[in-house]
């Protein structure tokens, strides 16, 4: 091989390893001499050879799982609850030269932070109020990262994995409820039955022939095609005159 090869084939390589290429998504951290000098992308990026190098970033959402955490709540229950981390790179320059691993470190602050803000609310808080818990957790974990360049979005907490002692108190608490509620429901309905029942009498009582038709509607559900006894009840006005005789007979007799 000549000396013009060798010496194309050098040029070939130092060219080629003075242009890289980023992602639409991704940014390059310029260190000239080991000192950061900017971030450039994306798309086509030329660095001086053997002078300066070039650290990817990748500014898309990344979706992290906290392992379950062993936490005992204000009301000292025990109970380990897991979630969900959504957070992304908003400046690239910090997130390298500010920690060593920012991933990493997203992830310890967010398990820390999960066991803090559970262990500060009570068991039905956090059963009920995840949105809440969600929040705190979230705030706290951005102001953590904000300095590494490091934007929070969103954190969920997804599971909540109870005693079995627990769950069966919970099971039973939700079935007194539900009979509670049940039992208000009736009454209730007792209640407005009465009123409507209430209402209908003192309508009755002024009007006679609305009682007359309800006794007409009476006789006509009595004789249904399936009754094989029919009873006849007569108003007590039908029977007075007879009761007004009898009585009449019986004080003569005296």
């Amino acid at each position: 091989m000549s000396f013009v090869s060798i010496l194309v084939f050098v040029l070939l390589v130092v060219v080629a390893s003075s242009i890289k290429i980023t992602q639409e998504y991704e940014r390059a951290v310029i260190f000239r001499l080991g000192r950061a000098v900017g971030v450039r992308g994306p798309g086509l990026v030329l660095i001086v050879p053997f002078i300066e190098k070039a650290r990817r970033v990748d500014l898309r959402t990344i979706t992290m799982d906290i392992p379950a955490q062993e936490v005992i709540t204000r009301d000292n229950v025990s109970v380990k609850v897991s979630a969900v981390l959504y957070f992304r790179v908003v400046d690239p320059m910090p997130a390298i030269i500010a920690i060593e691993n920012y991933i990493y470190g997203s992830n310890m602050i967010a398990q820390t932070t999960l066991r803090s803000v559970c262990g500060q609310v009570e068991l039905d808080e956090l059963l009920a109020e995840r949105e809440k818990v969600n929040d705190q957790i979230q705030e706290i974990v951005d102001q953590q990262t904000e300095p590494w360049g490091v934007k929070v979005s969103s954190v969920e907490i997804k599971d909540i994995d109870l005693p079995q002692d627990m769950q069966r108190a919970l099971a039973r608490q939700a079935e007194a409820e539900r009979e509670r509620r049940a039992k208000v429901i009736a009454a209730e309905g007792e209640f407005q039955a009465a009123a409507k029942l209430s209402d209908a009498a003192a309508t009755l009582a002024t009007h006679p022939a609305a009682l007359t038709l309800r006794y007409l509607q009476s006789l006509t559900e009595i004789a249904g095609p399936n009754n094989s006894t029919t009873v006849f009840p007569l108003p007590i006005d039908v029977l007075r005159p007879f009761l007004d005789a009898q009585g009449g007979t019986d004080g003569n007799k005296s």
